[in-house]
């Protein structure tokens, strides 16, 4: 993966991530993820694996998270964000008569297995394959161990070539879903929900002021820092730099300028797993 040029491997490999796991147990558990995350869960089959995102009431993101529908209720699945933050939130919000019983937050590793060809999304960040949920130190199954490990600094550029946020980076609460590529995660069709009211204001009036994008550093140019204000040639506010490594990153740019494919020296694209309803 040089700075060039965003390719995957083309063999199978393998990533891992720290998630938490928060159960919740009861007929109420999957209304009350219903109506606290942003995607529809209430009525969903035992075994569906649902991206959601858990947001403030003005739909700022506070975690990236997946819900594991189960017989008897669902886990929710942290895969970004403060699980402490998320599990407080929902402890707030549950009275007895939810008949829903909520655990503690439970540290794993999400281990993905990108495989070309597989399961649509099946490995985690939209990449195909399968994935397993292990605790730290458990034995790997033998697919994972046949496949090459990323270093931690492949799975860096592996996270900005796909364009996940990271918390501390894209993923905190000045942003919200649209603007970091989250569409697919977010229904707008269900009821009532933690965040509905903004984010649909957001897309009927299509509202984004600025959206993520990817960026290359073009030959001859300085990689920018993370946080630092792009400006256009006519000194207007052209983009802010969340994430940068190895000449590669990402930003959320200004919607003037969004029909740009160069700003400041950077080439940008959109991420591989970004999805905007316009852009």
């Amino acid at each position: 993966m040089s700075a060039g040029v965003w390719a995957l491997p083309a063999s199978p490999f393998r990533f891992t991530l720290p998630v938490a796991r928060i159960p919740l147990r009861g007929e109420g558990s999957l209304r009350v993820l219903h109506g606290q995350t942003t995607q529809a869960i209430e009525g969903a089959a035992p075994g569906s694996l649902i991206e959601t995102c858990c947001v403030t009431p003005t739909a700022r993101l506070v975690a990236l998270a997946a819900v594991a529908v189960l017989s008897d209720g669902a886990d929710l699945l942290v895969t970004a964000g403060s699980p402490a933050q998320v599990h407080q939130s929902l402890d707030r919000v549950l009275f007895p008569a939810d008949r829903v019983a909520l655990g503690e937050p439970q540290a794993l590793l999400w281990h993905g297995l990108v495989q070309p060809g597989g399961e649509p999304g099946g490995a985690g960040w939209s990449l195909p394959g399968q994935h397993w949920l292990l605790a730290e130190g458990e034995a790997l199954p033998e697919p994972l161990m046949a496949a090459a490990a990323l270093s931690l600094e492949q799975q860096e550029q592996l996270r900005i070539h796909q364009g996940i946020p990271a918390p501390g980076a894209e993923l905190r609460e000045e942003f919200n879903p649209f603007e970091l590529g989250l569409r697919q995660r977010v229904s707008l069709e269900k009821g009532c929900y933690l965040g509905q009211e903004t984010l649909a204001k957001l897309h009927s009036r299509d509202g984004l002021k600025q959206q993520l994008r990817r960026f290359v550093v073009a030959d001859g140019a300085d990689a920018p820092e993370p946080g630092q204000q792009l400006r256009t040639t006519s000194g207007e506010r052209g983009a802010l730099v969340t994430s940068v490594r190895g000449g590669r990153g990402l930003l959320l740019l200004h919607r003037r300028c969004w029909d740009q494919s160069e700003l400041a020296g950077l080439k940008l694209s959109l991420p591989e797993a970004a999805a905007f309803d316009s852009h």
